[in-house]
């Protein structure tokens, strides 16, 4: 009786001892950096360089859309895009302007960004 309680013991071991080493040995999850406060797949606003410096971005978009989503009407706005593959457009008083797969795009005063329309295209 001791040596099949022995053995069933042994085994929990062995059993606990191979799942403990195969998640030790399991890869992690390759997961994009967060540039500034915006992880990817997101295109995010902020309102100055103090704000990119803080990682504090005033808005954030991660949905492709046909249209153009609403954008809080903002002069001079940074805009950092992280997508890898995807372009975002921006409506402005300056017409539509495009920003790249991971591209930061600082707006010059006068420039007044009031939409966004993420593309699943990968140029512009």
């Amino acid at each position: 009786m001791h040596s099949i309680i022995r053995k069933a013991a042994n085994l929990a071991v062995v059993t606990g001892a191979v799942a403990a080493a195969t998640m030790a040995g399991a890869p992690a999850a390759n997961a994009e950096p967060v540039q500034h406060g915006c992880a990817y797949p997101y295109v995010c606003f902020y309102v100055n360089r103090a704000a990119v410096n803080a990682g504090h971005p005033a808005a954030k978009f991660q949905v492709v859309t046909s249209g153009f989503q609403d954008v809080t009407s903002r002069d001079g706005y940074i805009v950092l895009n992280t997508r890898n593959d995807d372009v975002a457009y921006l409506r402005s008083n300056a017409g539509t302007l495009c920003v790249g797969p991971n591209t930061t795009t600082v707006m010059s005063a006068g420039i007044t960004i009031d939409g966004i329309r993420i593309s699943s295209s990968s140029t512009c």
